[in-house]
């Protein structure tokens, strides 16, 4: 089961003029400034970066770098059916509690999340990054910890707090570009971290309108 879904990240700000090259461009006329960054809500206009540039202005449009496709659900879904081969969940980023979510949009799989798993997971610890994540978490019936850590880094360091002797890893689904830092930093310390990859970045196919040719 693959998913697709829009993320992007900040870029460099690419302004153009409307008006071919050597020619007068009227100083009435207005910049238009591409922002290769994901909005934050719906609305373009409540982005900072778009409301500064529009001060000034200029107008901005607010373009997606990356998708993500999530991949490998149903695979997921089976670890997650077996919560006793596990010390807990490890999420470092919203789009890996997105996957979870998707695992449980089937109706054999929601079933069986809330009739059992769901209580047998939350009977662990379930570490994240960040309020964004924990919120999502929530969302699924589970209590977090560990959401002020800030990063990866500091969030292994949390867990290494604790002082928990764990006889099996933490399940830590995650992305393909997902950095060692964490699970060599548990493996260290002897709580390993299962690394599971479930969703992989992919160029934007909304950058090509603009510049076409630069998605491949």
């Amino acid at each position: 089961m693959d998913r697709t879904t829009n993320r992007g990240h900040p870029s460099p700000l690419l302004p153009h003029r409307h008006a071919e090259a050597g020619s007068c461009v009227d100083s009435s006329s207005t910049m238009n400034v591409l922002l290769l960054k994901e909005p934050k809500s719906g609305d373009q206009g409540s982005d900072l970066y778009v409301e500064e540039l529009s001060s000034h202005g200029l107008q901005a449009t607010l373009i997606p770098v990356l998708s993500f496709k999530f991949v490998s659900l149903e695979q997921l879904f089976d670890k997650l059916s077996h919560p006793e081969e596990y010390e807990g969940l490890i999420f470092t980023s919203p789009r890996a509690v997105e996957a979870v979510a998707l695992c449980l949009q089937t109706s054999n799989n929601k079933e069986a999340w809330e009739c059992s798993l769901k209580n047998k997971w939350n009977s662990k610890s379930v570490y994240v990054v960040g309020k964004a994540t924990a919120s999502l978490v929530e969302d699924l019936g589970l209590s977090s910890e560990g959401e002020t850590s800030g990063n990866a880094e500091k969030l292994a360091d949390y867990i290494c707090s604790k002082n928990i002797s764990y006889s099996s890893p933490l399940l830590f689904p995650c992305g393909a570009l997902k950095r060692e830092v964490l699970p060599k930093r548990l493996k260290e310390i002897g709580r390993p971290a299962s690394k599971y990859c479930v969703f992989q970045p992919i160029w934007s196919e909304v950058l090509s309108r603009y510049h076409p040719g630069t998605v491949h």
